[in-house]
């Protein structure tokens, strides 16, 4: 007879395998066509040589460092801009009392049911109104004050011991100082969470920057990778999933460098 909890977890491994092959599936496709020659793309051959030029072909192709310059400035920008704003609203919330705080912090809540698709056409409208358009800091503003950042630290901030804050203030800290040398230090962990989180999206964002970027100036990876691929000449697949390998390889490498590190943080931020 079959013990039920056995069996169970066998097949909760081979589910997890399965999906973890489905996904990898995708992934060992772009690198095998990137490393080898165009012919073999679409036939595994084992014996098929290596090759670089692919990469070479991708990298002359299209000005991709200013495509990785403009999607370190737009993601760092993004991720300054929600640490900022996202700390002072989630403190506010979190530890004072001001008239309608409750409701404020329902419509903090309700912007986490739209999607940002919804308001692309009213977000377009007022940038272009302020005269934004093609610039980074309109693919960044909208993105600025996160709900989910201010949930998030609120949250922290919450469970941090008053204790710890009477006796900062004791020591003659303000409000400021409290934050900066109490509860900040605190939410550490959940500030690397959030960050890998949001960095990861921007970075991968598509529809917003390419609706607001019209030129090589301003143009991120992903926009530029799609104009990339979107050749009238035909589409070699080796040399577009060799850019895309370029454009995804600084996450993989981040990933793959501090993979520990990331879900230590993930599992402290979700303890708390």
């Amino acid at each position: 007879m079959l013990n039920p909890s056995r069996t169970d977890t066998w097949l909760n491994t081979a589910g997890a395998w399965t999906l973890a092959m489905l996904w990898l599936l995708p992934l060992a496709y772009a690198v095998w066509s990137a490393f080898h020659a165009a012919e073999f793309s679409a036939r595994f051959d084992p014996l098929a040589p290596l090759t670089l030029d692919n990469f070479r072909a991708a990298w002359a192709a299209a000005p991709f460092p200013r495509y990785f310059l403009n999607t370190f400035a737009l993601v760092s920008g993004i991720l300054v801009g929600q640490m900022v704003l996202c700390t002072l609203a989630a403190y506010a919330f979190a530890r004072f009392s001001f008239p309608g705080r409750d409701i404020a912090f329902g419509l903090v809540l309700v912007q986490l049911m739209v999607m940002p698709d919804v308001v692309l056409v009213e977000n377009y409208r007022t940038l272009h109104q302020l005269g934004l358009t093609d610039t980074l800091s309109a693919m960044a503003l909208p993105y600025m004050a996160s709900a989910f950042g201010i949930f998030l630290l609120r949250q922290t901030f919450k469970t941090v011991p008053k204790e710890l804050e009477e006796a900062a203030r004791v020591e003659g800290c303000g409000a400021m100082g409290v934050l900066w040398r109490v509860h900040i230090p605190l939410a550490t962990p959940v500030y690397l969470a959030y960050a890998l989180v949001s960095v990861s999206y921007h970075w991968n964002n598509f529809l917003w920057p390419l609706v607001m970027s019209n030129s090589v100036e301003t143009r991120p990876l992903t926009v530029g990778l799609s104009v990339f691929a979107g050749t009238d000449q035909g589409i070699d697949w080796a040399i577009i999933n060799a850019a895309t390998l370029i454009s995804s390889a600084p996450l993989l490498v981040a990933f793959l460098l501090f993979q520990r590190h990331f879900v230590q943080s993930f599992l402290r931020a979700g303890i708390r």
